[in-house]
């Protein structure tokens, strides 16, 4: 990853809009940060929540709270706690989200 055209920004996460977004269950939440070509997110996962789609987007993607389980296209499911992280590169293969109970993250892609 390139960062590009992004400056020196201090970024207070309780000042950033919240923005609700429906999953096929469960709802996210995201708190985003974008400039240039860097886009770094605060996202809440409610209990229960499940993706809407695959995605094939590159991401690095820390857990701060919860118990998160990302789903492969090929079929694999892997669990993080809090303290993991997984990277995906861009096109590598679709994922996406799956939660039992309430999840925070932290993601930068």
């Amino acid at each position: 990853m390139k960062i590009e055209n992004v400056n020196y920004t201090i970024t207070d996460w309780s000042k950033v809009e919240r923005k609700e977004f429906a999953g096929e269950s469960g709802k996210a939440y995201w708190r985003t940060f974008e400039q240039g070509n860097l886009r770094v997110r605060i996202v809440e996962y409610s209990e229960n929540y499940l993706a809407d789609h695959w995605c094939s987007r590159g991401h690095v993607v820390y857990v701060l709270e919860g118990e998160l389980m990302t789903e492969l296209k090929d079929g694999r499911v892997t669990t993080l706690s809090p303290g993991m992280s997984y990277q995906v590169a861009d096109d590598d293969i679709p994922h996406r989200s799956r939660t039992k109970g309430y999840v925070k993250l932290l993601i930068v892609d």
